[in-house]
């Protein structure tokens, strides 16, 4: 059965967002977090939303911005809209839900939330991951995936580029 009138609901403010994460834990489940531009989706994203995924009953992906990516990768970013990517990640099963940021990290977001697992890849350290000593105090644990190699956005814009 297809439950394409969800995808949508997928989708939420931060508001709603925290509404989840307290169902979440009235319940006695777990939420996994993590972030990024998510601008054109590749295998290195599935594989690191996946590994998310893995380690909470939910996964929340926390989405940059258009003008968030654009302070980020430079003017001609993003490629996609907010709402294109918002939307692309909302059509995978393994996301539960999507939350857009405005801000430059989502430091603020990660506080609001408290998620019970915090996920970056592996090009970054647990000194550096944002969010972490809020998400560790609150008793969550914070997660480094691996990075799959050959893919990235930037590589994937320079190829079309040729």
């Amino acid at each position: 059965m297809r439950a394409v009138e969800q995808i949508a609901k997928k989708i939420m403010t931060i508001e709603q967002a925290k509404a989840f994460m307290q169902a979440c834990k009235t319940i006695g489940k777990t939420v996994a977090f993590t972030n990024g531009c998510f601008d054109i989706l590749h295998p290195g994203h599935l594989f690191s939303l996946a590994q998310t995924a893995k380690e909470a009953d939910y996964l929340l992906v926390g989405l940059n911005s258009d003008a968030s990516v654009k302070k980020l990768k430079g003017p001609e970013r993003p490629i996609n809209t907010t709402e294109s990517r918002a939307s692309i990640l909302a059509n995978l099963v393994l996301v539960d839900v999507v939350v857009v940021f405005e801000e430059d990290t989502p430091l603020q977001l990660i506080q609001t939330l408290l998620p019970d697992v915090l996920v970056k890849g592996g090009d970054y350290t647990i000194d550096t991951i944002v969010g972490a000593k809020e998400v560790i105090a609150n008793g969550g644990k914070v997660v480094i995936n691996p990075i799959v190699e050959g893919f990235s956005t930037t590589n994937i814009i320079e190829k079309i580029k040729k």
